[in-house]
């Protein structure tokens, strides 16, 4: 560290700050748990998880990625605390991988699967997060809204939401950009200050439009007893003979890791780092995170990557900057409770829901579309696998997909079948098992009586003996056809 790495530390670690106070409390009411949990996760994994990765750039804290795991395993546990201890156990796990060196296996996971989770991802929280835009306090969720009269939402909500999404959303366009000063002020701020102004200004100008709008309720500490009474613990009795905690605890750990590793994989694209962060230190780093989140009363950590391409581009030079925001939130949620009290639930549902946006935007299915088939339908079913089933199988059933369509890829460009005149060549492109029995009888059964048949097999180092029997079987009745070999493999 010097003075002038400082000098772009600093204002670095500012701005991820403003980025990373927003959807820490956003994921927190997501999550259906208090806003000071939220900040409290930003705080571990600013201060704890930065001392210990091995990236300089990296920023941990609360991920978007996890909320929908978070909320189904606050219904299936049905409590908190038992979900406090799934999470420490998950951080044992996260250890354990970064022990084993498991974090070489990333590379094994396809990009259309990785597509995939982070479109469903995108689609969950929109899905979770148009209930709470629109002021609904019902407890069905989106499903409540087609039931739900008009009544029972908020006129307020709405505007806020609405005005948010549209600020976000100015904030992408070229007007805004070509204003240096704009690109210094994250979105998402802009959108959550909105929100905090229009219940301070309606509240006073019209009390009756504005009373029924939901806000933060963040706690007011007035003695170091009160804030200590914020942390929720792990129920222990509970959790040993409750086998849901122990299926909890692996999908947490895997899909942590997972995202983490991905979050480090595409910051290698944005700034390179001599030497390369090891994935598995990386690992060991999150897994103490999570288990230190999880003693007290934190949400699952992981590296981020919306928040890591922030400080990034803010010109951070050390892990400085991320400290800086860790220290921030740390202060902020301690000290100054009251001014995010203002802030309504409909806007930071409005970061959430353009943040679900930008995983899952149409453009992102046209792409993976025009890929083809093979690309596009291990794609879709992970989004519906995960939708459908939850994170962990989704993402199991994706890969499956992906393994049958990269086997009948494969399967299906083994050999080829050309015709030039009367003449016939059959290239072999690679080895050949009994699998490959039906396409071949399938192209011999193409080629007519009185030609010639070239084999090309040149790549073909092994041929099965099933594969050999019925190449002979063709052979055989080839004088009988009029057909003539040329360099025929058997």
């Amino acid at each position: 560290m010097s003075l002038s790495t400082l000098r772009n530390d600093i204002p670095a670690g500012i701005v991820v700050f403003l980025v990373a106070l927003p959807l820490s409390l956003g994921i927190a009411q997501a999550s259906g748990v208090p806003p000071f949990v939220g900040l409290l996760t930003g705080v571990i994994g600013g201060l704890v998880v930065t001392l210990l990765s091995p990236s300089r750039y990296a920023v941990s804290g609360p991920a978007a990625g996890l909320v929908t795991i978070v909320v189904g395993a606050m219904e299936t546990l049905g409590s908190f605390s038992l979900l406090l201890v799934a999470l420490i156990m998950a951080g044992v796990l996260q250890l354990i991988f970064g022990l084993l060196r498991a974090g070489r296996f990333i590379s094994l996971v396809p990009g259309t699967v990785i597509q995939g989770m982070l479109a469903a991802i995108g689609l969950l929280l929109i899905m979770q997060q148009i209930p709470v835009a629109l002021g609904y306090q019902g407890g069905e969720g989106l499903s409540g809204l087609f039931s739900a009269g008009a009544q029972m939402l908020s006129p307020a909500s709405v505007v806020v939401a609405l005005g948010a999404l549209f600020i976000l959303w100015a904030w992408t366009t070229a007007p805004v950009k070509r204003i240096k000063m704009m690109t210094y002020i994250p979105g998402p701020l802009v959108a959550v200050l909105w929100g905090g102004l229009a219940v301070v200004f309606g509240e006073r100008l019209m009390p009756e439009f504005m009373g029924n709008i939901s806000r933060i309720a963040l706690p007011q500490f007035d003695s170091v007893d009160e804030l200590g009474a914020q942390f929720s613990r792990p129920d222990w009795q509970g959790a040993w003979s409750n086998p849901a905690v122990y299926v909890i605890a692996v999908t947490l750990a895997l899909v942590a890791s997972l995202e983490t590793l991905l979050s480090q994989e595409a910051l290698k694209k944005l700034k390179s780092q001599t030497p390369a962060p090891s994935p598995d230190k990386e690992m060991r780093a999150q897994g103490v995170g999570n288990m230190l989140s999880g003693f007290l009363g934190g949400l699952p950590i992981t590296a981020v990557i919306v928040r890591s391409s922030v400080n990034v581009n803010a010109g951070a030079r050390s892990k400085v900057s991320i400290l800086l925001h860790g220290v921030l939130l740390l202060l902020c949620g301690v000290f100054f409770s009251d001014l995010l009290n203002v802030i309504p639930l409909a806007s930071l549902a409005a970061v959430l829901l353009y943040t679900g946006y930008k995983l899952a935007s149409p453009a992102l299915f046209a792409v993976q579309w025009r890929m083809g088939l093979a690309h596009f339908v291990p794609f879709i079913v992970t989004v519906g696998g995960i939708i459908v089933f939850g994170m962990l199988a989704g993402i199991a059933i994706g890969l499956m997909a992906q393994v049958l369509c990269s086997t009948y890829k494969s399967h299906h460009n083994a050999l080829q079948l050309a015709q030039y005149d009367d003449h016939y060549v059959v290239r072999f492109h690679q080895n050949l098992t009994f699998l490959h029995n039906p396409r071949l009888q399938s192209l011999l059964a193409q080629i007519p009586d009185n030609c010639v048949v070239i084999a090309e097999c040149d790549n073909a180092e092994y041929i099965d003996p099933d594969v050999r029997a019925m190449l002979e079987d063709f052979g055989a009745s080839a004088a009988t056809r009029g057909i003539t070999l040329n360099r025929w493999p058997v």
